[in-house]
């Protein structure tokens, strides 16, 4: 399951790459996307994050923030963003493990990882949209992303 959409989205506070924290808080004011990655450097979750990364365009053209949150740490993330050249946030959830996720009710307590999970909040952080994929190895159509966009 995932949270629905009109909810609003839970609150947290989570260090990024660069070791900045980024709250909820920060994210009000603007719309923005969470997007719920299971593991850094694997093809399907590197492939989503760098399919983004090719259309950071499009989000900012439409005043979306776009957040990524994984379970690994901030260090993995760190390298992983400098390799990728991501120049989102990349925020760590690895401590408590999976609290956030959990909390948007996007965590594989089998395996400890976030779901393949994005929320899309409005300026109030409440969930106006919700893209997923059930299958750890099945990448989120873009198009989905594209369509909530225009």
């Amino acid at each position: 399951m995932s949270l629905e959409v009109g909810t609003s989205a839970p609150d947290f506070t989570l260090r990024n790459q660069r070791r900045e924290k980024i709250s909820l808080e920060d994210l009000k004011g603007e719309r923005s996307v969470i997007v719920f990655i299971p593991y850094a450097f694997t093809s399907t979750c590197q492939g989503e994050l760098c399919e983004i990364r090719d259309n950071l365009h499009r989000f900012n053209d439409a005043g979306v923030r776009v957040v990524a949150i994984t379970c690994n740490t901030l260090h993995s993330n760190g390298v992983w963003a400098e390799q990728q050249g991501y120049t989102f946030d990349i925020l760590s959830d690895f401590w408590p493990h999976g609290a956030v996720a959990r909390a948007f009710d996007s965590f594989d307590e089998t395996f400890g990882y976030a779901k393949r999970t994005t929320y899309f909040l409005d300026d109030q952080a409440v969930i106006t949209d919700v893209v997923k994929s059930d299958e750890l190895g099945v990448a989120r159509p873009f198009g989905e992303y594209e369509r909530i966009l225009s």
